[in-house]
C-alpha cells in the first residue's frame, strides 16, 4: 500500500465503519482464544489500530510495517514498531504466542513464505488471525490503488495457510450483508474506496455490519474471508 493510502487509512480509521467493526471483530476472537495473553505481532499493521485492540486485551504487541508512513504512524501511537518483510520476519523462532495479518496477504506475491514465516516464529500451537479479501469477481479499481495481487476463495486461502503450516481452526466469511452494495461500488469505482463518508451513511453502514455478529451468515459470500489457524507441528 502507498504512501497516500496508508495517510488515508490513518486518519479515518477510528471513525470508519469497516475498521471500527474490524477492530471488534478481532476483539471478539481475542476472547475467545485459550490461554493468556503474550506476546503478539501484528503484521501489516500500517499505523497500529488492531495492535491497539491487542495491547487493551492484555497482549505485549509489536507492530510490524514494512512502510515508512506506517511504521511512523505507529511509533507516534507510543506502540512498539517494527520495520520488517513479512516473508522475513525479524524474530526468532518459537517465540510469539499470536500473529494477527489483517489484510496482508493480498499485497505479497509469495504468500505461502509469509506464512511459513508465521509458523516459524510461532510457538508450537500458538494461534494466528488472518483476514484478507475474497472473490475475485469483485475485484476492481480499489483493489489495483491499495496495491492488492489477488483476491482468495475459501480453497486457495486454505492451500497458502495449509502449505505454509498452519492448521485452519475456523474459518468464515465477513461483510456478507454488504456484499451486493460493494459489487455494485466497486463496478463503478476508478479508485480506492477509503475515503471520508458523510456521517449519516457512516451510521448506516455500521448498524448494517453489526447486525451481521447476530446472523447466521458466515457461510455465505462476504466481502472478506477470516481464518483462525494455529501452528501445525
Amino acid at each position: 500500500m502507498d504512501s497516500a493510502e496508508i495517510q488515508k487509512l490513518v486518519a479515518l480509521e477510528d471513525r470508519h465503519w469497516w475498521y471500527r467493526e474490524r477492530r471488534a471483530l478481532l476483539a471478539r476472537s481475542l476472547r475467545q482464544l485459550p490461554g493468556s495473553p503474550g506476546t503478539a505481532l501484528d503484521i501489516g499493521a500500517a499505523g497500529g489500530g488492531n495492535t491497539r485492540v491487542l495491547q487493551q486485551h492484555g497482549w505485549s504487541p509489536i507492530a510490524v510495517e514494512y512502510g515508512h508512513d506506517g511504521a511512523v504512524a505507529a511509533r507516534q501511537r507510543s506502540l512498539s514498531t517494527v520495520r520488517g518483510d513479512g516473508r522475513f520476519l525479524p524474530f526468532a523462532s518459537d517465540s510469539i504466542d499470536l500473529i494477527v495479518a489483517f489484510d496482508v496477504l493480498e499485497h505479497i506475491d509469495e504468500d505461502q513464505q509469509v506464512v511459513s514465516e508465521m509458523r516459524r516464529v510461532l510457538r508450537p500451537g500458538a494461534s494466528a488471525l488472518i483476514a484478507v479479501p475474497c472473490d475475485m469477481k469483485l475485484w476492481s479499481a480499489h483493489d489495483e490503488a491499495v496495491g492488492h495481487v489477488r483476491r482468495y476463495d475459501r480453497d486457495t486461502l486454505r492451500a497458502a495457510l495449509e502449505g505454509g503450516g498452519l492448521r485452519i481452526d475456523q474459518l468464515w466469511s465477513w461483510n456478507v450483508l454488504l456484499r451486493p452494495a460493494a459489487a455494485y461500488s466497486r463496478k463503478r469505482s476508478t479508485t480506492s474506496d477509503l475515503k471520508k463518508m458523510n456521517p449519516l451513511v457512516n451510521s448506516a453502514l455500521t448498524a448494517v455490519i453489526v447486525a451481521e455478529r447476530y446472523l447466521p451468515v458466515r457461510s455465505m459470500p462476504g466481502v472478506s474471508l477470516i481464518a483462525q489457524a494455529v501452528r501445525a507441528d
